[in-house]
């Protein structure tokens, strides 16, 4: 049975706080605000930069049987996009991290991200369709577009021009916070 009280965010750079300070990024800012607002969670950041679904994959058994969270937020697939991997293969590999959380009982948050359109149309909408197809098959809620409010405001992104800095990072967590909030229980 899952700790009730244990938040696994489980993503890569996006959410590993990549360029910043990790007391900046939307994960440490995610901790602050639900004890701030009185939730009794312990927030888990088991991100890793650079971190493919495939990767992400390997290391999620372990994460869970360490960790027995209620709650997953699952921000993977971006790298994947980035380096032209196969979407089937992304598909394959998020659902299977879908129900590997679901069977550790706990509920899973499904992070959506969109990439560039580099590598044409189609793969870029094969790309963005997994997220509501996964969300809408095991019945999960799903943040759209991570990035939705930073992306192409340059004021809020590094001048990588694909990771928030740091003024940019509470604008993601407030993104993200209206799909996690449902999900959340009160410290009795």
């Amino acid at each position: 049975m899952a700790s009730a009280r244990t938040i696994l965010v489980f993503g890569d750079s996006l959410s590993a706080a990549y360029g910043i300070q990790p007391e900046q990024g939307w994960v440490a800012l995610l901790a602050q605000r639900l004890h701030a607002q009185g939730y009794g969670y312990q927030v888990i950041n088991a991100s890793v930069s650079g971190e493919t679904s495939t990767g992400g994959l390997e290391r999620l058994p372990r994460a869970l049987q360490l960790h027995t969270p209620e709650i997953v937020i699952l921000e993977l697939g971006a790298n994947d996009g980035l380096r032209g991997l196969p979407v089937s293969a992304m598909h394959k590999s998020l659902t299977r991290m879908v129900e590997l959380s679901q069977a550790a009982g706990a509920r899973v948050l499904l992070v959506g991200i969109r990439i560039p359109p580099n590598y044409g149309p189609r793969y870029t909408e094969e790309f963005s369709g997994v997220f509501p197809e996964l969300a809408q098959q095991y019945h999960l809620p799903l943040v759209p577009f991570l990035l939705e409010k930073v992306a192409l405001d340059p004021a809020l992104m590094q001048e990588d021009g694909m990771h928030p800095n740091p003024a940019g990072e509470p604008p993601v967590l407030d993104t993200l916070w209206p799909y996690l909030k449902p999900l959340l229980k009160k410290t009795p």
